[in-house]
């Protein structure tokens, strides 16, 4: 496995891995109005910004792109592993290097956990620090919890 920085070039990439996994992984868990937020959220724009400020990376597994992460100072923003590789072990080993990566210049790591991801960030000793409910524009809700990872 191999994390690499992410450029402007590599959009389409970023992109397609994040909407993919929305679209495909978040209707078993939210509501048509709340899967339509996570990908306005997660809009062209938005994706183009954190390319611009050199802040989202890739991860090759055996020459395929298989997941993107994006680090803002402390927070992990937009983390999203594709449907096929989730259940492999590959989040647990991307969140190691970006956790360490992130605690070597902060005390803690803070992210934005979706429903399907709180409890893999349970297990990694994350502790809530707060949650969210959003009413969406169709007035579906979308529901998320703030957690925190400190530095031990």
């Amino acid at each position: 496995m191999e994390i690499v920085k992410a450029d402007i070039n590599d959009f389409e990439i970023v992109k397609n891995i994040t909407h993919d996994t929305i679209r495909e992984v978040y209707p078993r868990y939210y509501s048509k109005g709340a899967v339509d937020f996570f990908l306005s959220h997660h809009s062209v724009n938005n994706i183009k910004e954190d390319l611009h400020n050199n802040r989202v990376y890739l991860i090759k597994e055996n020459d395929e792109y298989i997941a993107t992460v994006t680090i803002n100072d402390n927070a992990i923003n937009r983390f999203f592993v594709l449907p096929h590789f989730q259940g492999m072990g590959y989040g647990s080993r991307i969140l190691d290097i970006i956790e360490k990566k992130i605690l070597d210049k902060f005390e803690t790591v803070s992210i934005d956990a979706s429903f399907p991801a709180v409890s893999l960030y349970l297990k990694r000793e994350y502790k809530y620090t707060s949650y969210h409910k959003l009413k969406t524009d169709n007035g579906d809700y979308l529901c998320y919890s703030e957690m925190e990872l400190e530095r031990s």
